[in-house]
């Protein structure tokens, strides 16, 4: 296995040092976005590079903040053509919310009512026009225990803990997997989610821009790591 250097030390790229010891810069040491302002290109040795580096602010709707992500996607894309090494890259499931229920790798993911999901799908699409070397993984974690006193009862998908997805993640790169795939368990709403690990009161989300299903056909998946 080639040495692997993580890019942002939030909560999955920290849950994947933690299961992994693998090399991990947070934000703060590296900006991505600003690469031009850290000289010249960095020298690591590590083959592969994952990227958890995003602004996580779902549902903000300021567009230049999402927008501007594209940047560090495209200055990795470059650094890691130029130098040969593969890019690991989080997508995310947001993007299947205007698509088909149990959404495949290849299902057309529009409309999208968020910011969020529009710039990370063209994240996507730039990686997989520009590159062969690549793994796109697209799902959701969440914080464990479930941070919140209340949960949707009408948000269903196949998103599940941050330790659970971030250990499909690495068997995936450990198995050297190339292209996209949806990552994730089995489908559940986000209140059955949230039971898991805490009593929560669950609740109807009334907001519209919040994907309800986003749920994605994991045989790709399921098949790869059997």
């Amino acid at each position: 296995m080639q040495e692997v250097l993580i890019l942002g030390r939030g909560l999955l790229g920290a849950e994947i040092e933690k299961q992994t010891g693998w090399r991990c810069l947070s934000h703060d040491e590296f900006d991505v976005v600003r690469f031009e302002e850290h000289g010249e290109y960095p020298r690591w040795d590590e083959k592969v590079i994952i990227n958890c580096i995003g602004y996580t602010k779902t549902y903000d709707q300021d567009k230049s903040r999402h927008e501007k992500m594209l940047f560090g996607v495209d200055n990795l894309i470059n650094f890691c053509e130029l130098f040969d090494k593969k890019l690991i890259h989080i997508s995310t499931d947001y993007l299947y919310a205007g698509s088909v229920d149990y959404a495949t790798e290849e299902d057309l993911p529009v409309p999208i009512k968020t910011w969020y999901g529009h710039y990370k799908l063209i994240a996507d699409e730039i990686i997989k026009l520009r590159m062969s070397n690549y793994l796109i993984c697209r799902g959701t974690h969440k914080p464990k225990p479930f941070r919140y006193e209340l949960a949707w009862l009408n948000q269903v998908g196949n998103f599940d803990y941050v330790d659970v997805i971030a250990r499909l993640i690495i068997k995936l790169i450990k198995k050297g997997a190339v292209g996209t795939y949806n990552v994730g368990t089995e489908e559940k709403t986000m209140y059955q989610l949230a039971m898991k690990t805490r009593h929560v009161k669950g609740v109807q989300c009334p907001l519209e821009i919040v994907p309800k299903n986003v749920t994605m056909n994991l045989d790709k998946l399921n098949s790869f790591l059997s």
